[in-house]
């Protein structure tokens, strides 16, 4: 079988010593919005805030998205098999800019892991990943702390980021934003930092 995703170009490729080769690939969000529409469509995804949309409704999302300079989206891949949704955004751009003094250097991110098949263990999944993604975000886009901010009552992504290095910041609400293109909730969420240092040890 042919890879779908043999013609699109990495923005980072990485082998993760006993994990796997990880790509990190633009979001194409027509090709892309079956895949994303059955990933945020599942009940372990309702933090996502997407649950309950059409597959055209994720596509309009994130073809929106896809004009814009300030919010990007990716496709993870690991040994050519989709793993995680990676966004990435400019804090000072976001609502979370409003929540907490922004640094220069910042980037925030958001992160979708993909569902296990059933009986499917994965340990050291999120770690393999995340040394991926973590060295996109911060060596090749060349920034200084990663700021995540999921909902405080989403226990296990806020456990994950801790296990990743991540310092737990403050609780904060997050407005609402009510946009043409775009409405999310207010949200209280518990932010969290990983500088380069912690992540790179200099």
């Amino acid at each position: 079988m042919s890879d779908p995703y043999a013609s699109r170009t990495a923005v980072h490729e990485q082998e993760v010593d006993g994990f796997g080769t990880v790509r990190v690939l633009p979001l194409d969000p027509a090709a892309d919005a079956p895949l994303l529409h059955r990933w945020v469509s599942e009940e372990r995804a309702a933090f996502w805030g997407m649950n309950g949309l059409t597959e055209q409704r994720v596509a309009e999302i994130y073809a929106h998205m896809d004009t814009l300079d300030t919010h990007h989206a990716y496709l993870v891949l690991k040994d050519g098999t989709p793993a995680a949704l990676l966004q990435t955004y400019e804090p000072e751009a976001d609502r979370v800019g409003a929540c907490y003094p922004v640094e220069p250097g910042d980037i925030g991110i958001h992160l979708l892991l993909a569902p296990a098949a059933p009986g499917e263990a994965r340990p050291g999944w999120t770690a393999g990943l995340a040394s991926a993604f973590v060295t996109y975000v911060m060596l090749v886009l060349d920034r200084r702390r990663v700021v995540v901010d999921p909902d405080v009552a989403n226990e296990k992504a806020v456990a994950r980021f801790a296990g990743l290095g991540f310092t737990t910041g403050p609780v904060v609400v997050l407005p609402e934003v009510d946009l043409p293109d775009v409405y999310i909730p207010e949200k209280q969420a518990q932010l969290a930092f990983l500088t380069r240092e912690v992540a790179f040890g200099g």
